[in-house]
């Protein structure tokens, strides 16, 4: 057997400006592998680099030549264990453009079994749980017409980011145009230790679920003040980004939340699940603003989550890829007919 990959760069247009704490959002920039067996069989997959984790389009599109050598070098898209191991030794940095690769040779293992990647991995599709729906920062009306309508489209779990003066403000606002509707808030690290407790009690009168990273990734002690003393549950995100954070968070959280584009590869993403298991803690998997290219491939670890917060490529105003149905929030993994991930081109 042989192998050939390639990349390319994509931009995606988003369909309303997306704001969060640190700063908004018009477009993206993601990366597509695409992995090719000598029967011309296809795997894809995605990346979306952020700054914030310390890389970029450039940096991950610098890298990504090394890691598909290192997947042709291989050759054969069964063997997993191999083609991660071998291009965490090859890039250490770079996990969102290991994460890509890592999800196209799956997409391809999968797909010459002919299975949906969740039965190959031996899951259960009816296990996994309703993603949520992100309302990003705005003006008080707009953050209301944005709740209005998730909860219209059939969204039953939205997700409130924060970080302003204005926090309680936009709380109410979606709280009165979803009254029936699961609330999760994302401060991204805006708040300080004790904001995040007094946010806490007024949030929890809200039917608040739980609170995600509060507090800045640099203050792992404020977390643990946060975690020992809120009304609520609180979330590790970005004080959760590789699977020697996992330990380090037990005991200031009560949910890890893992990101592929964090964890660099799909088998290094179910090892942080089976790690936060053992610590007692819950798992939600997040997603950046992706296609469907890697989104597909975290809701085929759906069944493995108590949380799911994948709604990247439904902000998106025109993603290239189809993937796993999320309308409604629903995981439809039971209803894939696709093998692989689910993601498909849709000029293909």
């Amino acid at each position: 057997m042989s192998l050939s990959a390639t990349f390319e760069r994509v931009s995606v247009e988003l369909a309303h400006p997306f704001t969060i704490s640190r700063g908004t959002q018009t477009d993206a920039e993601n990366l597509i592998v695409r992995v090719t067996d000598d029967g011309g069989m296809t795997g894809v997959g995605g990346a979306a680099p952020t700054a914030h984790y310390g890389e970029t389009t450039e940096t991950a599109a610098a890298v990504l030549p090394e890691l598909l050598s290192v997947v042709e070098d291989v050759g054969d898209p069964h063997a997993v264990h191999e083609i991660e191991a071998r291009m965490r030794e090859t890039v250490r940095a770079n996990p969102a453009a290991r994460c890509a690769v890592s999800i196209a040779v799956h997409d391809l293992a999968a797909k010459r079994l002919g299975v949906p990647l969740y039965r190959m991995w031996g899951l259960d599709p009816s296990e996994a749980p309703n993603t949520s729906y992100t309302i990003g920062l705005d003006t008080t009306d707009r953050v209301r017409e944005k709740a209005a309508s998730a909860v219209e489209a059939g969204y039953p779990i939205l997700k409130i980011k924060l970080g302003t003066d204005r926090d309680r403000e936009l709380v109410d606002a979606v709280r009165d145009a979803a009254p029936d509707a699961a609330l999760r808030i994302d401060a991204n690290e805006a708040w300080t230790p004790k904001e995040t407790v007094e946010n806490s009690e007024w949030l929890a009168e809200r039917g608040v679920e739980f609170i995600e990273q509060p507090v800045p990734a640099e203050d792992p002690e404020g977390l643990r003040f946060a975690y020992e003393r809120s009304a609520l549950p609180i979330a590790a995100d970005e004080s959760c980004v590789t699977l020697s954070d996992v330990p380090a968070i037990a005991d200031r959280c009560d949910i890890a939340n893992l990101k592929l584009m964090k964890t660099g590869g799909l088998l290094e993403a179910r090892r942080m699940i089976s790690t936060a298991r053992a610590h007692g803690l819950e798992v939600m998997l997040g997603c950046m603003i992706e296609t469907n290219a890697s989104i597909a491939a975290g809701t085929q670890l759906a069944p493995l989550l108590d949380h799911a917060d994948l709604d990247g490529s439904l902000l998106l105003a025109d993603d290239p890829y189809d993937g796993v149905d999320l309308e409604g929030g629903a995981l439809r993994l039971g209803e894939q007919e696709r093998a692989g991930t689910g993601a498909v081109g849709k000029d293909s």
